[in-house]
């Protein structure tokens, strides 16, 4: 067996070398005696060296403390880990093996497994982290709204702020004759979803998908685009978009740069929301089954690791996402969301100790309904262009999200000591409770999905879809 150690060294400066050898070195004699034993007894991970992709967010945390504190080469594997220019990118490199697996929108095997874009059998045994995410208009924007918005006990705006406050802008823009533009950061993330869900909740219209509109404008209120999401900040800041929904820490990123005001998170549009996962490609999957489970392994190692004993670990965790070959964001930028608080504008920072959650709440678990939950909402804004029956939603969670090789991870990890039984569930069958925490009150049921659709007021459902610009049907 060969220990390669030139890939473990690529995301680090040349004065961290001698670091990084000292490490392996230290732990090199146990993993060697323990990747033997593994091999002999035909436990060991069919393929070692491994390229994971990520984009520079914070929630690719889990991946970068498998890397940092070693869990990966505990499981035998030799992993660099590679920032990717956008999902696009991350979606088509894991799809044609340049990539073993990488940091994913939840939305992305679902929507590649039923061909919204690149079609390809994309599968997720372990989800990365909940909530993580926020909104952010402009400061013109948000001089705009104030006056819509009531204020607390304290004087500060109280939340949620519901997206009604956002119509004195929409007016003004559109006296103007000019649109009201908003980024996401692709068409199928949570992020799209969120803001999408947010704008209809206050009355205001997202737009529709159709065959003839792969933009979702149709009937929009609000013009949504596609913005990598290092990209969102400057691109607020030049005024070519008046809001953005993304993860952290660029929505922190337009307070330290004085361009923009976060205005809700999506733990407040739906609380516990699950954000991003870790995919393979489906034939990856089969072709290296015991490499599959011993990632997932490391994964789960980490994430335990980022939610231990309160969030002590959470500044080193900042720290280590600060750097170039990571997130690259300032440390006060990242600490600023990842150390159990938010701040919704310059000085208004308020505890939020679930606005990241990396292994509490059963985090890590790949649940059928957060899938059909996605689903919903591709359906929802036409990007799923007809009806599908309940039975429909169900089977199309269960050929992406593999909780079977979830669950086989976090027993080898209890058998090994490295993880405690009562952290998990492996009683459940994949679905969550039905919930209604979300910003309109709407309740949610994974298993009935079309039900679910009926009672969101904007957006198709029942027959409907939609042909010429118009919603025909019923």
């Amino acid at each position: 067996m060969w220990i390669a150690l030139a890939p473990l060294r690529v995301l680090h400066a040349p004065g961290e070398e001698v670091r990084v050898r000292t490490r392996i070195f230290a732990g090199l004699a146990v993993c060697l005696l323990s990747c033997a034993q593994s091999f002999a007894a035909g436990k060991g991970p069919e393929k070692e060296q491994l390229k994971l992709g990520f984009i520079k967010l914070t929630d690719m945390a889990p991946l970068a403390i498998a890397y940092e504190k070693g869990f990966f080469e505990d499981e035998g594997l030799y992993v660099t880990l590679e920032p990717q220019a956008n999902w696009k990118v991350v979606l088509d490199r894991v799809i044609t093996g340049e990539l073993d697996g990488s940091h994913m929108l939840a939305g992305q095997p679902l929507g590649a497994s039923i061909g919204i874009g690149t079609k390809s059998d994309i599968v997720t045994a372990f989800s990365m982290d909940l909530n993580g995410n926020a909104i952010t208009v402009s400061n013109e924007v948000w001089g705009l709204m104030k006056s819509g918005v009531a204020n607390d006990s304290s004087g500060k705006p109280a939340h949620p702020i519901g997206a009604a406050a956002l119509k004195p802008a929409l007016e003004k823009f559109k006296t103007s004759g000019k649109p009201f533009k908003m980024a996401m950061v692709f068409p199928v993330s949570t992020h799209n979803y969120e803001l999408r869900y947010w704008l209809a909740a206050g009355g205001i219209h997202p737009g529709f998908y159709s065959p003839a509109d792969i933009n979702g404008n149709t009937k929009a209120d609000v013009l949504l685009s596609v913005t990598p999401p290092p990209q969102m900040p400057a691109t607020l800041e030049a005024g070519t978009i008046s809001g953005y929904c993304v993860g952290e820490p660029w929505n922190q990123q337009a307070i330290f740069k004085g361009v923009g005001v976060p205005v809700v998170t999506d733990y407040e549009i739906w609380k516990n929301n699950p954000e991003k996962v870790f995919g393979v490609t489906k034939a990856w999957a089969e072709k290296y089954p015991r490499t599959h489970v011993a990632l997932i392994k490391a994964l789960i190692r980490a994430a335990i690791w980022l939610d231990a004993d309160n969030g002590a670990n959470r500044k080193e965790a900042a720290q280590i996402l600060s750097r170039p070959e990571y997130v690259g964001a300032d440390y006060r930028v990242i600490a600023n969301s990842m150390t159990g608080t938010f701040e919704y504008g310059r000085g208004d920072k308020r505890a939020s100790p679930d606005f990241n959650v990396f292994f509490r709440y059963h985090a890590t678990y790949p649940y059928y309904s957060d899938a059909i939950w996605y689903l919903t909402q591709m359906r929802r804004w036409g990007q799923i262009p007809e009806a599908k029956t309940d039975e429909w939603y169900v089977e199309t969670a269960k050929k992406a999200y593999r909780p079977d090789v979830y669950n086989e991870a976090a027993r080898a990890l209890i058998a090994e000591k490295k993880a405690n039984a009562a952290d998990f569930d492996f009683t459940t069958d994949g679905f969550k409770p039905a919930t209604s925490e979300f910003i309109d009150g709407i309740e949610y049921d994974g298993r009935k999905p079309n039900a679910y659709i009926e009672k969101l007021s904007i957006g198709l459902k029942g027959q409907q879809k939609i042909e010429n610009g118009n919603v025909v049907g019923k």
